[in-house]
């Protein structure tokens, strides 16, 4: 079977384009038969149908192509759970030409850096009284 790339692209208001993410995702090789959008919602939303739509047509081996993490996930909690999910279903994600493979040592470690940063959101560090 074919290993495809999937594209995702949004914007947060009616009145923004998407030019500029459709060619850049044309440069990085994404057919515009296979870019899913959604326009005028904003990424804090979970609730996305283009989002929905780009994951449902994800297959094992395939590659979810976006310009830049924040087009895919505005809060580190989202986009753990987006990368989980891609990881679940075995595909890569590739961030404005950065492959990140869940399958390689380096995109383990990235996956892992994720979850840690979403851990230590909240948390105050503890500081000894400085001495005078």
């Amino acid at each position: 079977m074919t290993e495809l790339k999937i594209g995702y692209c949004r914007v947060s208001t009616v009145d923004q384009d998407l030019t500029a993410q459709r060619d850049a995702l044309a440069a990085l090789d994404v057919d515009p038969r296979r870019v899913y959008v959604d326009h005028g919602l904003t990424g804090t939303n979970r609730e996305r149908p283009g989002l929905r739509e780009a994951l449902a047509a994800c297959r094992q081996g395939d590659t979810l192509v976006v310009t830049k993490l924040d087009r895919l996930a505005r809060s580190v909690p989202d986009a753990r759970d987006i990368v989980d999910e891609l990881t679940t279903a075995g595909v890569r994600l590739n961030i404005g030409g950065s492959l990140h493979d869940p399958t390689d040592p380096i995109g383990r470690l990235k996956q892992r850096h994720l979850r840690s940063e979403d851990r230590g959101r909240g948390q105050e560090t503890k500081r000894s009284p400085r001495s005078p």
